[in-house]
Formats: structure tokens, sequence, C-alpha cells
């Protein structure tokens, strides 16, 4: 028999059983989008207000609200709306978030990927397109998840776990300090 031990809070972790390490590789960038960590499916109809996105937004720590006919999972994706729609289409425009409905200033039928789609072909669109968030629909076009680009820095960490996570603060590249006065 085993002595059993109190953990100290926080410390669980490093008792759980150790689950096998991704390796970044070719192989890994065939993988499916399902692979990847996202967060929930945050959704809102075109007639919802610009207030209410972002105040969904920020309770959820999303850059994003996709938007579908009505506002639920069963409809097609109609938009996107993104951190970038505020800084574009409403700052500074003299629109009031209030009032304004979120399908005036979202990103129409927006890029899509499906389901089965590789983590490859999501880099290709992220990269070539300049998104960071990417809607992944079913056959029917109804909204799965959206995948971000911290998703995708969140699996780098976890292919690189040792790399990344056990870097010494001289292994940092020194950047140089500014002179006062200069």
């Amino acid at each position: 028999m085993g002595r059993e031990f109190d953990v100290p809070e926080g410390d669980e972790r490093y008792f759980e059983e150790a689950k096998p390490v991704r390796v970044f590789d070719s192989n890994l960038l065939r993988e499916p989008l399902s692979v990847l960590p996202h967060g929930k499916l945050i959704l809102l109809s075109p007639q919802d207000t610009v207030t209410e996105a972002m105040r969904t937004m920020q309770a959820e720590h999303r850059g994003y609200v996709l938007v579908t006919r009505d506002g639920s999972p069963e409809s097609e994706v109609v938009g996107i709306f993104t951190e970038r729609d505020v800084l574009l289409r409403i700052v500074d425009r003299g629109r009031n978030p209030a009032t304004l409905p979120v399908g005036e200033v979202m990103t129409v039928e927006p890029e899509t990927l499906p389901v089965s789609a590789s983590i490859a072909y999501l880099l290709n669109k992220m990269s070539v397109g300049g998104f960071r968030h990417v809607p992944v629909v079913d056959e029917r076009g109804h909204p799965v998840f959206v995948v971000a680009v911290r998703d995708v820095v969140e699996l780098l960490v976890k292919s690189f776990p040792r790399e990344i996570l056990n870097l010494r603060e001289f292994d940092a590249p020194k950047i140089p300090q500014a002179r006062e006065g200069a």
C-alpha cells in the first residue's frame, strides 16, 4: 500500500499521467482542424447591436462573434464581427454602437473552412488572407467552431513544451535600453 499525502493546491498537474507530446512536423500540418484547441462558439444575429457584440466578446475573452442568420448554430454563417471591425468601421465614424446593428458593420460572408480541412490549409488561409479568425463549418454551412491565431499559438506551445516553457531569462535576446535624454 502506498502512502497517502496531501498535494499542495496547484500542484495536482504534476501527479497526472503524462499525455503524449505532439511533435511539430509535416504530419501535424496534415491533422484535421479538430485537433486545435478552440473556445466556445459565440453567436449573434445581424440584428443584435454592436454594444451586445462587444460586451459578449469582452465577457468571453474573444476577439470575435460569429453572425448567423438568426443567431443560432442551426443556421448558416452570414458574417463575422471582430476587433478589427470595431477599429475600422466604428471608431471615429460617429456611429452609436448601442443602436447600430452588427449586420451593418460585420464582415459579410467570411471565408470558412470545412471541419475536415487540415491545419496546413488553415495556416495558408490565415497567411494569404490576413485572417486572425476563421469559422469552421459543417457540410450544411452551420458553424462548428472558430479557429483563432491564439489557438494555433497554443498548439505550438503544446508541441514544443520544453523549448518554450522552460526558457531561462538569459536565453532571451537582450533589448537595448533607451537612454534618458536621447
